[in-house]
């Protein structure tokens, strides 16, 4: 017998918990969550036998990192998620909420910074599960890269962090060597010798961190400090927008109250079904910014989450 045609309603709860529909059938590819935007080995293995048990045994990966487990049907959703939670792991990833949580192998590159890694696991923990519960105007998206190649495009995301070391040049321990081997390295020709001293040109320089103690005489300091560009408002799809850099980079310590705030703000400032970058652009960066870099939203923090959306007056 033909199976009873899904509802509407129904097809968008179960959204709701990460299984989206395949197209032309009744079946679904649920989203399964890594932290940290790494699987372990033996998270690997039980999302394969999740595809083996309650899909059709295949499983793509999604440009935001999550496992999609393809085929699985409507009546075996309740079992799928009970055995992927058993096994520490979670469905999700929908929603006018905050997304799953997207960062690049700056952990291990040769170019990252810092620990992308790390960092992209304690937004997980702290944003997508701690504010699980909380409605936001549109989907909030956060990606987070260890260099300004930029291979995980912070830059196309509502908040985007991006991590910089800017040379510590002392010019007293400059050799002036003939081949310049820190001239050499930096991948966009911001150094150059001139009248026998390495001199920088601040107006190209990016402070990707690549020249950084590669100068055998110590004149470029290797422990120079990561520092963090902020990108806000980015949006790539139907409509897209550079997302707006933030007018100075930030400490490690400033990343996470600047991005609570950012979404406070959009959670206050946005109407329901605008994206963040539509908000920026019809309010203005200047009030944004003076919001960031002010403690007002924190201060408001239960008062901004408690409040219902705000719908746009259709006339």
């Amino acid at each position: 017998m033909e199976k009873q045609k899904l509802s509407a309603t129904e097809i968008a709860r179960v959204k709701g918990m990460g299984f989206l529909l395949n197209r032309g059938t009744q079946n679904f590819s649920g989203r399964i969550l890594p932290r940290g935007v790494v699987f372990t080995a033996d998270e690997l293995a039980a999302i394969s036998e999740c595809a083996r048990r309650f899909g059709n045994g295949n499983i793509a990966f999604t440009s935001r990192l999550t496992a999609e487990v393809v085929g699985i049907p409507y009546e075996k959703i309740e079992e799928a998620r009970q055995f992927i939670s058993d096994k520490g792991l979670c469905f999700g990833g929908t929603g006018a909420k905050i997304r799953p949580v997207t960062a690049c192998k700056g952990t291990t590159c040769v170019y990252g910074n810092f620990d992308t890694q790390a960092m992209a696991k304690e937004v997980f923990d702290q944003y997508y599960l701690g504010w699980s519960d909380v409605k936001l105007p549109h989907k909030f998206k956060i990606a987070i890269g260890g260099c300004p190649n930029s291979c995980m495009k912070p830059s196309l995301n509502d908040f985007g962090i991006e991590g910089h070391r800017a040379p510590i040049y002392d010019m007293q321990k400059c050799r002036g060597c003939k081949l310049c081997q820190v001239a050499q390295r930096c991948p966009i020709g911001a150094i150059k010798m001139e009248n026998g001293k390495a001199q920088i040109d601040t107006q190209k320089c990016i402070s990707c961190g690549v020249c950084l103690g590669k100068c055998p005489f110590d004149a470029f300091a290797s422990d120079a400090p990561v520092q963090y560009k902020i990108f806000v408002g980015g949006t790539w799809g139907k409509t897209s927008r550079m997302g707006t850099p933030l007018s100075r980079m930030v400490e490690r310590e400033d990343v996470f109250p600047l991005l609570e705030k950012t979404m406070l703000w959009f959670k206050e400032n946005a109407y329901q079904k605008e994206r963040l970058g539509a908000a920026i652009d019809r309010i203005g960066v200047e009030k944004l910014e003076k919001a960031l870099f002010d403690e007002d939203l924190l201060n408001r923090k239960e008062e901004i989450l408690a409040a219902p959306l705000r719908v746009r007056d259709e006339q």
